[in-house]
């Protein structure tokens, strides 16, 4: 690989894509995303943003790329036929099956993150019953890494955990060798393999290098967590549309919403709440929430006690499918009402970090956090008050952290 060469990573994230072009020495040299304009369910959606911001890259930085690595919503689902061709929407992450868990719990015998409610085994078992068994399941990063390849037979090990994939034996859970729709599940490649060179028709259309190599990339969430080079001693956290909070541990941590990855060769814990800062968008636009937080003080409590979540059910750090949002009393005023939810999200964070640490993971020295959140300082102040850590704020996007997966892919 030469000093020169340049690589590219893809972020699908709940909202948008972003694209990141890094050169050997990690240094970011260009980045753009776009917002899906009809949502997360929408796989065209996902393809015309990614043609979009394609076709924005300078054609001098174009010409340098020598491969690319992919990186998804961890758990969103899609029904295709043998040729990738979507059938339906994507089941987002989001959308649990209460209907399904007694299926769900005959199939696992340990607790983890595919035994949850909220993994990704109710939504295929509702993709087979809507759509039968000769249909093959991808999430949302496998699903676009075979589209560049025009090969949709593999799947990143990181994305299909949630589906109950074993990184420890690399292999599916005992039960799955019975179920009949085994075949509908990819084959699993780990992270920084090469899937395949990009297919001559979609590097026509998008104006890449016909040599360009696919690296097999990782989730969204683990993206966020490479591009912020963590020490051993570092929690993250990702405050995006949801808060994930993950750290490096020594062996996989055990129970229900935990996800073990492997990740540049050691093992990366953690859980996602389905809250996060999507949640304040439903109240108030980011303008809005930019003027009242500068009428915050972050050192007093509101004394509120809200649970701020979108909709019913929560996946970490509680697994409880019918678990309440609490979103009243609303005072009269904003100011004090956004302070009560930076609380609720602040105090839901606290719990995640007191859930790993009581799992076997040391609690974290510093948090280091990215996302569109991070950027608020009156929610670090409310965060580090609630958690008792200091906060360390990144601003590198996660497309940069799947693109240094594509530099160790080669």
């Amino acid at each position: 690989m030469l000093n020169n060469s340049l690589v590219l990573g893809i972020d699908l994230g709940t909202s948008g894509v972003r694209i990141a072009i890094i050169n050997t020495n990690k240094k970011i040299l260009f980045t753009s995303s776009k917002k899906y304009s009809k949502g997360l369910e929408i796989s065209e959606d996902w393809i015309n943003c990614l043609k979009t911001l394609m076709q924005e890259i300078p054609k001098d930085l174009k010409e340098e790329l020598v491969s690319c690595s992919v990186a998804g919503t961890s758990g969103t689902l899609l029904a295709c036929k043998r040729n990738g061709e979507p059938i339906g929407k994507a089941l987002p992450y989001f959308l649990s099956f209460p209907e399904y868990s007694y299926k769900i719990e005959k199939l696992f015998t340990k607790e983890c993150a595919g035994s949850s409610i909220s993994g990704s085994v109710g939504r295929a078992l509702r993709l087979l019953t809507l759509y039968g068994n000769e249909i093959i399941l991808r999430h949302q990063a496998d699903w676009i890494s075979g589209w560049l390849i025009n090969n949709w037979e593999y799947g990143e090990e990181g994305n299909n955990i949630r589906m109950g994939w074993e990184i420890s034996n690399s292999s599916w859970p005992e039960n799955f060798q019975n179920l009949k729709w085994l075949k509908c599940l990819p084959k699993i490649i780990p992270s920084g393999q090469i899937m395949g060179d990009i297919c001559t028709k979609k590097a026509n259309e998008l104006g890449l290098p016909k040599s360009l190599q696919v690296i097999a990339g990782t989730t969204d969430s683990n993206a966020g967590v490479l591009a912020t080079f963590p020490n051993k001693n570092d929690g993250i956290t990702i405050l995006g549309s949801t808060i994930v909070i993950k750290k490096f541990v020594n062996k996989p941590l055990e129970g229900k919403g935990i996800s073990n990855h492997k990740l540049l060769g050691n093992w990366l814990s953690g859980g996602a709440s389905n809250t996060g800062a999507a949640i304040l968008l439903d109240f108030f636009n980011l303008e809005y929430i930019e003027e009242l937080s500068k009428q915050i003080n972050p050192n007093k409590s509101t004394g509120l006690n809200l649970l701020p979540l979108s909709s019913q059910g929560e996946r970490f750090p509680i697994d409880d499918p019918n678990l309440r949002p609490k979103l009243e009393p609303r005072p009269v005023s904003d100011s004090l009402y956004l302070h009560a939810l930076f609380e609720g999200l602040a105090k839901i964070e606290a719990r995640g970090w007191q859930k790993l640490n009581e799992l076997g993971a040391d609690l974290p020295r510093q948090i280091i956090t990215i996302g569109g959140g991070a950027k608020n300082i009156t929610w670090k102040k409310i965060r580090e008050r609630e958690i008792g850590i200091p906060i360390k704020i990144c601003n590198r996007p996660p497309a940069a952290g799947v693109a240094s997966i594509a530099l160790m892919g080669l």
